[in-house]
This record gives structure tokens, sequence and C-alpha cells, in this order.
């Protein structure tokens, strides 16, 4: 096969190749040939059905795939489990700067044609989930009118079978969201533990982003990456006690590397909706406060330089 000419004007970053097959057939020399023809030098090569949501390899490439990089797959059905979860790959790539490309599908999202093909599965994607609703509800209704209850007869009759066999698999979809999520949250965890306590962790996570961690639910997600070798062991251990001060810089310290950019008031401005004290007990946090707390971070090596207070 010819690989793709890539545009004057198209990407200039790397091609990243993404080959999956399901675990019965472990061949994937049919796409990688394709993917190294296509000009992938880096292949990321994933064993799993395609309803699996554990996705190891695909987490790596995440996590890997810079600016404007162009993740390349032979099909669409190599890559997504759903058209919803192929649009939430693809929006995790545009957050990155980077690009998508089938090469036996109309979609690359950095041609203009590719993008509008996109936005018309975006629109199947909305009538699917709108007609799986649809027919959910009108499978509940007509059950109850026969005096049928919905929900798994097994799990109503306390049967030992039925409920391991439930939570067996509501622990494989646990994993599942937790490795193809973790590019989002491992990186703060890796930085703030075991320095921080699991508290601190949470707070910054949830000021980061719209998903609302506990102390527990953030335990058995790092428990999973680690149990999946996807992460070191020591993130479990347990937080050194530190005086006020140097929990503050920590804390400090972990919002600055989860936010390179921020400036210095706007890390004060988070400190003080976490209802953080500065560390002479007040309430309201000067940039000058943020600033003295990640110097002492940076000569410790664990935060970069502040920036100046007339940057």
């Amino acid at each position: 096969m010819k690989p793709p000419s890539k545009s004057p004007s198209g990407p200039s970053g790397r091609l990243l190749g993404y080959a999956r097959v399901s675990t019965e057939d472990q061949a994937t020399d049919a796409q990688t040939d394709e993917l190294h023809a296509a000009g992938c030098a880096t292949l990321y090569q994933e064993h799993g059905s395609g309803a699996s949501r554990a996705r190891p390899e695909l987490a790596r490439l995440m996590r890997e795939i810079r600016a404007d990089d162009v993740l390349v797959v032979v099909r669409l059905d190599r890559l997504a489990r759903s058209v919803s979860h192929l649009l939430e790959v693809i929006e995790r790539l545009e957050a990155k700067g980077a690009h998508f490309r089938s090469l036996r599908d109309p979609i690359d999202t950095s041609t203009p044609q590719g993008m509008f093909t996109l936005q018309v599965l975006g629109a199947v994607a909305q009538l699917e989930r709108a007609l799986i609703s649809e027919r959910t509800k009108a499978g509940i209704k007509a059950a109850r009118s026969r005096g049928k209850l919905p929900g798994n007869p097994g799990l109503r009759a306390k049967d030992p079978a039925a409920i391991r066999k439930a939570a067996e698999a509501r622990d494989r979809v646990f994993t599942g969201d937790v490795v193809a999520a973790m590019d989002r949250w491992l990186p703060t965890v890796r930085r703030m533990r075991p320095s921080s306590p699991w508290e601190d962790v949470v707070r910054v996570l949830n000021m980061e982003s719209g998903v609302r961690w506990t102390v527990e639910r953030l335990r058995r997600a790092v428990r999973r990456t680690v149990r999946e070798r996807l992460a070191d062991p020591k993130l479990l251990e347990r937080s050194p006690r530190r005086p006020p001060e140097d929990r503050l810089m920590m804390l400090v310290a972990g919002i600055a590397m989860a936010n390179p950019n921020m400036p210095l008031r706007a890390i004060g401005a988070q400190l003080e909706a976490m209802r953080e004290r500065t560390p002479r007990g007040g309430r309201q946090w000067a940039a000058s406060s943020v600033k003295n707390l990640l110097d002492q971070a940076a000569k410790l090596g664990l935060a970069p330089a502040a920036p100046n207070l007339g940057e």
C-alpha cells in the first residue's frame, strides 16, 4: 500500500500507529505492515477484545503523544469500541493539539473533509444514545405491565453466584475506566504522592477537572493501576508527617506542577477556594506568599522556580 502523501500545510509531527487484535487472534502483522507503509515509525500493539475498556497500550500512547503528532489506525474498529468512545479519544487528542487518521475510513482530523465526517459521526452517536434510552424505557414499561420486575433476578434473590458475577463485571468496568482516563489524573498523583497526603491530592484533582474524586476512590484507582503494572507501588506508601508550612509548600508545588502556566495570583485564588490558610493564618493569599512557598519547593527540587512578581 502506498503511504498517504502529507500536504505541506498538514501536521508535521510524528505518526504513531495503533494496532489491536482480539486475544483469540494474536497476529497483528497485517495491521503493522499497513501502519509501517503509511509512515508510522512507532507502533503500539494491543491484545484485547473490542468491548474491553482496559487498553493499557492506548493509554500509554495518549500519555506520550504530543502536539502535531498523528494517531494512525488501519480501521476505526481497531481503536474504538463505539462511536462515543471514538469521539472521546479524538476530543482528548484535540486537547493536546494532536490529530487522528484512519487509513481505510474517510477520517483525518487535520483536513476539513475529515472534520466534517467527524461531525456527522457525532450526530449519529447522539441519535444512537437517544434511541437506546427510548428502547430501554419502553422495555422496562412493557416488563412492568406484564408483572415482571426490571433488573437481575439472581441479584434480587441474593444468589451468591450472581452477586459474584456482577461484582466481577463492575470491577472490569472500573479497571477499564481507570486505565482509559489515567493520563488525566495519574500525572498529578505521581507528582504529589507519597510526599503529600491523599486528601491534598484529591483537592488538587477536584480543582483541575469536573470529576469529583474521593480519597477512597482515588486510592482504589491507584491500587488498580499498580496492579496492572502501570504505576509505581511507591505511590501507595504512607505520606510522612509534615509541619503545616511544609504541607502548604507541597500543596502549592502540586498545583503549580499540574498547571505550569498558572499565574501566582491564580494559584492563590485556588488556595482560597480550597479554604487553605496562609502560613500566618490569613484567609487571603498574596502572590508573594505563593512565590515564597514555590521558591522553597524549588530549592528542594520539588517544583520549578517561581516567576518574578513583576512578570
